[in-house]
């Protein structure tokens, strides 16, 4: 029974369960010295867990890949650790709800987004307090509500899901 495992067990190894054959973990430099990005190459294209890096070696974004294309959450922040913006991708392109940041770290805006362009709303903030809301179609700005008395009687709540 032991000795069936251990065969099946080999058998997968050398099938490759998970990745192929050419798949490489890859580190790229800045002439510094200092990472530049890293993660992995399967038949030379970015796939799985990434990390990129400012010159100055802070985290400049990080996410996931699939055959060269952004998938899943990815972060993003500026040379000063602090956030820029998050959100998910399908197929490369920015979908569903993404964040936006001040320079302080702070939420200054979150869209609904659709192909990577606005396509839903868009709330907008300043020192973390609503200040307005937007409604977009492919891009295209519909609505703007200062007076949230309005927003919600115009707007179903549970579209800002």
């Amino acid at each position: 029974m032991t000795s069936n495992l251990l065969i099946s067990f080999l058998f997968i190894l050398s099938t490759g369960s998970g990745f192929d054959s050419d798949s490489k973990y890859f580190k790229d430099f800045y002439a510094s010295g200092k990472p530049k990005s890293e993660g992995w190459l399967i038949d030379g294209k970015k796939t799985g867990y990434w990390k990129f890096y400012h010159e100055n070696g802070i985290t400049s974004e990080q996410g996931h890949y699939k055959y060269n294309r952004r998938e899943k959450y990815w972060y993003f922040y500026g040379p000063n650790r602090v956030r820029i913006k998050e959100g998910k991708y399908l197929a490369g392109r920015m979908t569903s709800w993404w964040l936006f940041y001040d320079t302080k770290g702070r939420i200054n805006h979150k869209c609904q987004l659709n192909n990577g362009k606005k396509n839903g709303y868009c709330l907008k903030y300043e020192n973390e307090e609503l200040v307005s809301a937007e409604k977009y179609h492919n891009g295209e700005k519909i609505k703007e509500w200062f007076n949230f008395v309005d927003f919600r009687r115009e707007n179903k709540l549970s579209d800002l899901k």
